[in-house]
């Protein structure tokens, strides 16, 4: 048996995914409002997170698996991911060659790879309306409705924010949402190291849970007692 870390990256309901921003008592948050809620705060955690992990750790990955990912890789798949998803809800020509990000390596290199993902993504999804979320667009060889590019696009980046958050844990770097409303933080868990990573919530509605599986395999559906049970759990075997 090993053990692993298993990464719960749902998307659950948008309004969720924004913890901080809940609506008030009374007021009607739209889907459009609340995949825009959800896109900024998903901006911030991520842009923080690829600032916050040093240079040095940028080639970092967690398992000798040739197949995962390093930290930069990650950083650059999602900002390949968003331009392809934000050319879409545009319905305009990818600006960004597939797949070029993920082949950069230097930090400031990704860093403003994926500041410039944000820039082509931000004026798709604040234009967005509950109407125009309706809309068809072209995607691949069919049509997809706008809203279900701007929801892939969602469940991307909280899948990639979610194992980031591993690899900041895994060098002892405390992640951006590490103390949403007063939690955690340098006096909580703030402190932890990837070896005492243990039911570490996400606002973005993400956990790293521990638990045991019986084999290595990248993906996994994990027995745990998370209140994710029975979702599908991307697992990443870390040292023990």
């Amino acid at each position: 048996m090993k053990r692993a870390i298993c990464i719960v990256a749902g998307l659950m309901l948008f309004a969720q995914a924004s913890g901080a921003q809940a609506p008030a008592a009374g007021q009607k948050v739209g889907l459009a409002n609340s995949m825009q809620r959800a896109y900024a705060t998903l901006k911030g955690n991520l842009t923080e997170a690829a600032a916050k992990m040093p240079e040095a750790n940028y080639p970092f990955k967690p398992a000798s698996d040739p197949n995962l990912r390093t930290f930069g890789q990650w950083i650059g798949h999602q900002a390949d991911n968003q331009f392809l998803n934000c050319a879409a809800i545009k319905g305009v020509a990818n600006p960004s060659p597939a797949q070029s990000n993920e082949k950069k390596a230097a930090k400031a290199e990704l860093v403003k790879a994926l500041a410039a993902a944000f820039a082509f993504c931000d004026d798709a999804i604040s234009s967005l309306t509950d109407q125009s979320a309706l809309q068809m667009v072209k995607q691949g060889e069919g049509e997809t409705a706008r809203g279900g590019v701007a929801s892939a696009l969602l469940s991307h980046g909280l899948e990639s924010y979610g194992i980031v958050v591993v690899y900041l844990r895994a060098k002892g770097i405390e992640p951006p949402n590490a103390n949403p409303g007063g939690r955690g933080g340098r006096g909580g868990r703030g402190g932890q190291s990837g070896a005492d990573l243990l039911s570490f919530e996400s606002a973005m509605a993400s956990r790293v849970v521990r638990t045991t599986i019986s084999s290595g395999s990248r993906v996994k559906v994990c027995r745990t007692r998370s209140r994710f049970a029975g979702m599908l759990f991307v697992v990443y075997p870390l040292p023990s």
